[in-house]
């Protein structure tokens, strides 16, 4: 038995389902662009080699003559059992990683005995840390399932969350970075994964959306949490302390529940614990619709883990390596002013309070942008060029900020800060790009990871572009930061120049064969994942 073929796209890089339900679900609509075969013969000749193997989880599920209607209606019942806990977790992950910004509004430097500069390598520990343990965090939960995984990593994070209480000093803070970062690194990558069990790629990139909008609502519900919880100073007390305590506590109960709810995909949802949330009927729907648009998705089990000699041939996938350029480049520059926005609102003399408050309208502002980018994907099915308006975005505020006299109001600084700190989001468009793009279960695993490792690099070098020495307004900072912009906006159109330039010389190859000729590269191809002739990249 064949394993399957990565999916097939179009010249545009719109996926090609080569065998199509009788109703497409809106998603798929829109994704589907130009992209229909010819004709049948070459739709028959793809699905003769799609059958997935006996290894798959899902594969009493497969039926190539499957119809339906009610896709729409099922879609809805994913969102609310599937994509609205994942938001729930990740939301779980911001409150414990995010709350450091607001217990710093609190003095917490000064509690402790920190400098800046201290609280530098602070998060330069976190951020290494992290990045290191975003592939082996992978490996396991390949292995293990994500549905055992994350809630694993969410009990094992709150622990750490909740031990910050107890912070003395410099060396207690360092070992605390160090293991949040460690326990916390893969967890995003993971959930990546796990929803790709669920959703075609087109839907993947919209739930994506409302994943960092949750992350941001995260940020919004914290604060006003912080506001409340770190009144407790005006009673003698280090209310950050409460605040690590409180939020700890609150995501290790998100976490435990997690363990006893998440199934392992769609045909598992019933255990001896709960009944079965899923019907046969549905179960067929979900494991059709999403193998029809990435048949790759049943050529590994959901507790298989990956060979060594796998490993390498994912990491040398070079035709990746632009979107991970794209994500070392591009958050450096919001996310080293969003690391010191708390601080600097303190330094402009807001108090603790108005601090916590005044950062709510960044956090809208970022989940408006963060929507507006994932629509206009929809509409004009356009990735790379829609996600370069974020840097744009950026382009435009930075050089404001970098022109702005030192003596300028206090509320014109806040409202320009603001403005970058909520930038529109391109990450769910790359993300979801990058598991596309991998063309393989294989990839796609090991992908989601460096992609990831490379925003945490963005992240490692954003906590040191501002120095102490460059305080309080970060002239050379800044400037600094505008070259990376403009540096970030090249590179989105030479990546997708890359993109366009490989599908053509493939459609150039395929477009020339006949039917029989395709027959028999299928048949016989050692071409694996993205580096099949049949396969298109979107951009």
């Amino acid at each position: 038995m064949s394993t399957a073929p990565p999916t097939l796209n179009d010249t545009k890089g719109h996926a090609v389902d080569p065998h199509p339900p009788t109703a497409l679900s809106d998603d798929e609509k829109s994704d589907a662009g130009s992209g229909s075969l010819d004709n049948a013969s070459e739709s028959d000749l793809h699905a003769r080699w799609y059958e997935p193997p006996a290894t798959y989880e899902s594969r009493h599920r497969w039926d190539p003559k499957a119809t339906w209607t009610e896709e729409k209606k099922l879609v809805r019942k994913l969102d609310i059992r599937v994509a609205a806990v994942a938001c729930l977790c990740f939301a779980a992950l911001q409150l414990d990683r995010g709350n450091i910004t607001n217990a710093l509004s609190d003095n917490m430097l000064k509690d402790l005995h920190l400098t800046t500069a201290d609280y530098n390598l602070g998060m330069t520990i976190f951020y290494v840390c992290f990045l290191a343990a975003e592939l082996p965090s992978q490996m396991i939960s390949k292995k293990l399932g994500s549905d055992v995984w994350i809630p694993i990593q969410m009990m094992a994070w709150s622990a750490v969350a909740m031990g910050q209480a107890g912070l003395s000093g410099k060396a207690s803070f360092y070992v605390t970075r160090a293991l949040m970062g460690l326990i916390e690194g893969g967890f995003i990558a993971d959930t990546i994964l796990y929803l790709s069990y669920y959703y075609t790629h087109a839907e993947l990139t919209t739930r994506l959306s409302f994943f960092w909008v949750s992350y941001m609502g995260t940020n919004i519900i914290g604060a006003f949490l912080a506001a409340a919880i770190l009144e407790v100073r005006k009673r003698g007390h280090e209310g950050w302390r409460f605040l690590f305590g409180i939020e700890g506590g609150i995501t290790f109960l998100i976490g435990a529940w997690a363990m006893w709810y998440l199934p392992a995909g769609p045909t598992q949802t019933g255990s001896r614990f709960r009944k079965a949330w899923l019907n046969e009927r549905e179960e067929t729907i979900i494991v059709n619709r999403v193998l029809r648009d990435d048949p790759t998705k049943s050529s590994m089990h959901n507790r298989e883990g990956l060979s060594l000699k796998e490993l390498w041939l994912s990491i040398t996938d070079y035709d990746l390596w632009p979107l991970y350029a794209l994500g070392l480049l591009f958050f450096i520059a919001p996310g080293t002013v969003g690391a010191y926005f708390t601080l600097t609102l303190r330094s402009l003399k807001f108090s603790t309070f108005e601090t916590n408050m005044l950062i709510i309208p960044s956090q809208v502002l970022f989940c408006i942008g963060n929507l507006t980018l994932a629509f206009l994907v929809r509409r004009y099915k356009e990735r790379l060029a829609i996600a370069s308006l974020a840097a744009w975005w950026l382009l435009v505020w930075f050089i404001v900020l970098v022109a702005l006299p030192d003596h300028s109001s206090k509320w014109l600084k806040w409202a320009i800060l603001t403005l970058i700190v909520g930038y529109p989001y391109p990450h769910p468009i790359l993300v979801s790009m990058n598991s596309s793009n991998a063309g393989s279960v294989r990839t796609r695993t090991v992908a989601s990871s460096l992609y990831n490792m490379f925003v945490q690099a963005s992240s490692l070098v954003a906590s040191n572009v501002y120095q102490p020495s460059d305080a309080p307004f970060y002239h050379k900072g800044n400037r600094a930061l505008l070259g990376i912009i403009a540096a970030t906006i090249v590179t989105f159109y030479l990546a997708k120049g890359w993109y366009i330039w490989r599908n053509r010389q493939r459609a150039k190859i395929w477009d020339s064969w006949t039917t029989e000729q395709k027959d028999e590269y299928i048949r016989t191809t050692k071409d694996l994942g993205n580096k099949r002739l049949d396969f298109r990249f979107l951009h």
